[in-house]
């Protein structure tokens, strides 16, 4: 049976548990494109585990706004990677 090389590919991340690592990284390289400069400007750390996006800020201000738009993030990001990337996210 012969596999195209995205599959391999495919294959051999969800083998060593990278696929998330690696969507991890394509959301940090697409962050700015996706909720703007300024809240990438103030976005200090960004990680997801288990489907949860952890993200911390330095502005308060912006923390409490961005707690109320919860679901319009996790909806911005699994449409940017046309799958379901992230379920919840946490913000501390």
């Amino acid at each position: 049976m012969q596999h195209s090389i995205k599959d391999s590919i495919k294959e051999f991340l969800q083998t060593h548990n990278l696929e998330e690592k690696l969507m991890e990284v394509q959301l940090r390289n697409s962050w700015e494109k996706l909720m703007g400069k300024t809240i990438a400007d103030h976005t200090t750390k960004i990680y997801i585990k288990d489907k949860k996006l952890h993200l911390r800020f330095d502005s308060p201000a912006l923390k409490q706004e961005l707690t109320y738009a919860k679901e319009k993030v996790i909806d911005s990001i699994n449409k940017e990677f046309e799958s379901e990337v992230v379920t919840e996210i946490v913000i501390r």
